[in-house]
């Protein structure tokens, strides 16, 4: 029996995770509705919810949905399904357009994780068609009379999950044969989805059915650059006929065989993440409320973090003071594995051990974001763990901060995510020119090796097209400086790691920096760093151990 409560209790079915959504049932009605008002004619879209992941033996990490899949739903519970079709669909009840499927009521497992919504309530949150998750196997068996079924790559991390059945008045933990690797499994099957599948030569054969004579050149050129990330597929023939010349003589055929080799296959992993990219790029009023918030909670943690920091402090230490600012303001969790990283550890982009429990005299590099009602900030500051900047962190910082002062001035809708790189990007290459840390202006991507910007949202890294700004997007503008040790540079500029990311609205009058409220220029980081701490009182008492 104690088995079976740990188990039941750290898995969390459902009720337990995280935090579900604030937005109004209205709100995921009209995505699903600009959703499907996209898909072609006589398609499907299936969505699936995101797998429990294991984290040890019988524990599971905190669930978290799948992005799009909540960002149409607002839906928490694993093993689910989304279907929305474009044209109408008609069962006993009339006529719908949508079905989700969700797990069925269980009040053995709800007495340990709490009560799931049955399907009438579930209903209510405006869903047009609400089922059991067992339903899905004998829907699929219709997807054949879909032109098109749209879904997302299959990924390979899905565990077969187990559940309790009461037999003879006693429990036994059996496999759950409605789980989600078994949804997919289903799935799979009634999509004859290929055991061999290659994601790149569907696409480049996909790709090949949209030619024609007047766009054939542009292509090509796309299928070459399907080829420049697997090189194998250069050994297919049908994409070696299509690309054969003279290209007008050979992509009929070229076309023909693609028709043919997907004969049996009905589905395109192609246009609903192209969809849904261009739907969250651009947020609505409520979404940007929650981003708000989101950022908000952030900066009063980088704030409370620059009054509290001292030499004798711990990465996992200045961690935990960001995450307990979080949960006070009542952020389930962060967006991502926070990054807090002193001196050469500074210089790692994604370095998420946190486990210097020293940071002495050098530049702290935090990079943290709380994720409010599932969406994400994504904020850094790199401060000096004494409060005052040396000559050299100084010169540096400044050169970063001029960097991404100019690029968020020339965020304007039109403007190209390109453009503005280019530009942070020049600017950090005269100043190493300037500091004689580099000779030409190439050898700065030494130093600065990642891009300016991404989109924020639901996911730190929010799905988009990456073209020109539109209105009501919200990205980052986070250039930075990283020397390690042993750069061909003066050893006095080695172990220096700067970034400086704040989260930008982008509105049709300009942009709102949404993290301003906490100092970006070294004079005001320095200044705040003087105020006393709400922690300074907050000492624990010493613990006896005899771990050195």
């Amino acid at each position: 029996m104690k088995n079976l409560i740990l188990f039941s209790v750290l898995l969390l079915f459902f009720f337990g995770f995280g935090q579900n959504s604030k937005l109004s049932s209205e709100h995921y009605q009209n995505k699903r509705k600009t959703l499907r008002e996209q898909l072609p004619e006589n398609s499907v879209a299936v969505l699936f919810s995101a797998p429990i992941r294991n984290r040890a033996n019988d524990v599971d990490y905190v669930y978290h949905q799948d992005p799009h899949f909540f960002y149409l739903t607002g839906w928490h519970q694993p093993h689910s399904v989304l279907m929305i079709y474009k044209n109408l669909q008609k069962d006993t009840e009339g006529l719908y357009y949508e079905k989700i499927y969700v797990p069925e009521r269980d009040q053995y497992m709800e007495m340990w994780n709490g009560k799931r919504y049955g399907l009438n309530q579930i209903k209510q949150l405006g869903f047009e068609r609400v089922a059991e998750r067992v339903d899905f196997k004998t829907d699929t068996q219709n997807l054949e009379q879909f032109d098109t079924v749209l879904l997302f790559e299959f990924k390979n991390d899905i565990r077969n999950q187990t559940m309790y059945v009461l037999k003879e008045g006693t429990r036994y933990k059996v496999n759950d044969p409605n789980d989600l690797f078994d949804l997919k499994t289903t799935f799979r099957e009634a999509i004859n989805f290929p055991n061999d599948f290659n994601r790149l030569r569907h696409e480049a054969y996909q790709t090949i059915l949209q030619a024609d004579s007047d766009n054939l050149d542009d292509v090509r050129n796309i299928v070459q650059s399907i080829l420049a990330r697997d090189s194998l597929l250069m050994e297919d023939e049908i994409i070696k006929d299509f690309l054969r010349e003279p290209a007008q003589n050979f992509y009929v055929e070229a076309q023909r065989k693609t028709a043919f080799a997907l004969r049996d296959h009905n589905f395109d992993m192609e246009l609903l993440p192209a969809i849904l990219a261009d739907m969250r790029e651009v947020k609505s009023k409520n979404e940007i409320d929650l981003l708000k918030k989101a950022v908000a909670i952030s900066v009063v943690g980088q704030i409370e973090v620059m009054k509290a920091m001292h030499p004798g402090m711990s990465e996992r230490e200045v961690q935990g003071i960001h995450e307990f600012v979080y949960r006070k303001y009542g952020a389930a969790d962060e967006g991502y594995p926070s990054i807090v990283g002193a001196g050469e550890n500074g210089c790692v982009l994604h370095y998420i051990e946190n486990e210097e429990e020293h940071i002495t005299n050098q530049l702290v590099l935090m990079d943290l974001g709380a994720e409010f009602y599932g969406y994400t900030a994504d904020v850094t500051r790199t401060i000096p763990a004494n409060g005052i900047f040396s000559p050299e962190q100084k010169a540096l910082y400044q050169i970063v901060y001029d960097s991404q002062e100019a690029a968020i001035r020339a965020a304007q809708v039109g403007s190209s995510f390109r453009e503005l790189y280019q530009l942070s990007y020049d600017i950090v290459a005269r100043g190493l020119i300037d500091l004689g840390i580099i000779a030409e202006s190439s050898e700065a991507r030494k130093y600065y090796p990642h891009g300016l910007s991404h989109h924020i949202g639901l996911d730190v890294h929010d799905p988009g097209n990456y073209g020109d700004l539109k209105a009501n997007m919200v990205i980052t503008i986070e250039p930075g400086i990283y020397i390690p040790e042993n750069s061909t540079c003066d050893p006095k500029w080695w172990n220096i790691g700067i970034r400086i990311e704040d989260d930008i609205l982008i509105t049709a009058e300009g942009t709102e920096n949404l993290s301003a409220g906490v100092p970006r220029d070294w004079k005001g980081i320095e200044k705040l760093m003087q105020q006393e701490s709400v922690l300074k009182d907050f000492i624990l008492p010493e613990i006896e151990t005899l771990v050195q």
